[in-house]
């Protein structure tokens, strides 16, 4: 997972990462990137030889992750890999739509420096880039720098904190779901006209697009789940 932008919660300043730290980057990482598929059940044990670490820290990590919706710790049956399901994915894109779209208005609002919106529009070229290449997970990662940089252009550090709450599990579904959407054209549109707006210095006009971006993007990955049955595991 590109880890640009938004803050790794797994860490804390410079200090070196203790066992469980370390367990809960390694964890999530396999949670996210589907490495442990969605229902799935794991024992602690295995796990722990998976990380390469004793059971401890790894059942510190389940719980930390257990807090951000990711798996579900259930004594003496290990850990269980949360399903996706649409009814999460509709709670969680409703947030995220309203802070991202908060996150534009207040970029838009104060401006950026022409090497912000440069960097932005890098990101864009590389989205477009890649869909030229059929390259669907260079797309993923480049889309992905693109929204965090944004959120953290805000300056809004607790509105950055919640939604990195909720970012794991958004893109744990959309790599999911990445090779059986349909090419994601519209989604760089919506970036370019969104870019446009904040450089322009129109606020509402830079909320509005983001919020109907992150509906369209809320309404295919619900569609996507409830099609191919990943709510179902």
């Amino acid at each position: 997972m590109v880890n640009t932008g938004l803050k790794d919660r797994s860490n804390v300043g410079d200090k070196p990462q203790s066992q469980t730290q370390r367990a809960v980057a390694l964890l999530r990482d396999m949670v996210i990137s589907n490495k442990l598929p969605p229902g799935s059940n794991h024992l602690e044990a295995e796990l722990a030889e998976m990380l390469g670490m004793s059971r401890t820290p790894v059942r510190e990590a389940a719980i930390i992750l257990e807090g951000q919706g990711l798996v579900e710790v259930r004594p003496r049956r290990g850990v269980r890999i949360l399903p996706i399901l649409p009814s999460d994915m509709e709670e969680i894109y409703s947030i995220l739509t309203e802070l991202e779209s908060l996150a534009a208005y207040n970029v838009a609002q104060r401006g950026l420096q022409p090497e912000e919106l440069a960097e932005l529009r890098s990101y864009i070229e590389e989205m477009e880039e890649a869909l030229g290449q059929d390259d669907r997970q260079r797309w993923a990662a480049a889309d992905d720098r693109f929204h965090r940089r944004l959120i953290q252009l805000a300056g809004n550090g607790r509105l950055e904190n919640i939604v990195a709450t909720y970012w794991d599990q958004v893109h744990r579904a959309r790599l999911l779901t990445l090779y059986i959407r349909p090419a994601p054209h519209k989604s760089n549109a919506d970036h370019r006209a969104l870019v446009d707006a904040i450089a322009d210095g129109k606020a509402e006009e830079a909320r509005e697009i983001h919020r109907q971006h992150r509906i369209a993007a809320k309404e295919t990955m619900i569609n996507l789940i409830a099609t191919h049955g990943f709510n179902a595991v």
